[in-house]
């Protein structure tokens, strides 16, 4: 556990209202180590934003286990939770008016979160967090006078206002552009190199999960498939001269879960122009090969129970 930031083991979260049920996470194991850069993707509704909101101390867990940086998650008490949103995690959401009050300078943005701290030299940290999101020129500026990627940028600011051990970042480039969205990641690379800081990333953009250390697939509520960048990139993951759109730097790994089942990307499973939901499973030199039932096999099937 002294390496792992984030254990989920089995995690479940059900949703209730009056009338129905939802389960947004079936059962889902990840795990993520200190220091280490990550992305989460999946579609809408997949679980990715209910697991970072758990994780980030703003939704309990329903059954299973999650423990962040030593802390289980079950069992901390509400004056506990709080501590821990203040000194473990910083939130950066895609939505900048999660992020900011607009009535507030960037300086007094960043600020902000201090006095919940323990007293210190406030403005002299705050002005060298928006140094280091290369915004310390604009800190009298209000959001009307800043452009989205700066308020972006303000907004990590905020997040690392109280020194955080984890940065959690909900589509923190949506509502960019590509070149802003470029930027941004490149100052995660920077924090995480430079701080050691740990950052999971929830993103639909594909470029820039290109560019992270590992990105976990999540479907259904459950852990799908892991890519992790080959062991060249990975020795030298902080070279910006590698062309990371455009270079295959990822090996995509399946994930076979604790009762033996694995998700098949739909790609594949397209290849085999499948009828139903039964498969033939054969092994081979150390491979397990996945066949498609031929259509003779189901016409006999049919006429024996006739």
């Amino acid at each position: 556990m002294d390496d792992i930031m984030i254990l989920a083991d089995n995690l479940v979260k059900i949703y209730k209202t009056k009338d129905i049920e939802v389960l947004a996470l079936q059962g889902l194991d990840l795990t993520v180590n200190k220091g280490e850069l990550m992305a989460i993707i999946g579609n809408s509704g997949s679980g990715k934003s209910t697991f970072l909101n758990m994780v980030g101390g703003l939704d309990r867990p329903s059954a299973g286990k999650l423990f962040v940086d030593g802390k289980n998650l079950f069992t901390l008490t509400d004056k506990e939770l709080v501590n821990y949103k203040r000194k473990t995690v910083g939130f950066v959401w895609q939505n900048n008016a999660r992020n900011l009050m607009p009535y507030l300078t960037a300086l007094e943005n960043v600020m902000t979160p201090m006095y919940f701290a323990p007293e210190g030299n406030r403005r002299h940290r705050a002005i060298e967090l928006l140094d280091l999101v290369g915004l310390s020129h604009r800190k009298h500026n209000k959001l009307t006078q800043l452009s989205g990627g700066e308020q972006q940028r303000v907004a990590i600011a905020i997040a690392l206002a109280n020194n955080p051990k984890l940065l959690l970042a909900d589509e923190p480039t949506g509502s960019v552009d590509r070149k802003t969205g470029d930027y941004i990641l490149d100052m995660f690379r920077s924090l995480n190199k430079e701080m050691g800081l740990t950052i999971v990333i929830v993103t639909h953009d594909v470029t820039l999960s290109k560019k992270v250390q590992r990105v976990v697939s999540i479907k259904d509520g459950k852990t799908s498939s892991e890519r992790i960048l080959k062991e060249k990139y990975a020795l030298d993951f902080h070279n910006k001269e590698i062309a990371w759109g455009e270079e295959e730097t990822q090996d995509e790994y399946v994930v076979l879960d604790r009762a033996g089942r694995l998700q098949i990307p739909k790609e594949l499973l397209d290849t085999l122009n499948l009828e139903e939901n039964k498969v033939k499973l054969e092994t081979a030199e150390g491979k397990i090969i996945i066949k498609g039932v031929a259509k003779h096999s189901r016409d006999l099937s049919k006429v024996m129970k006739n």
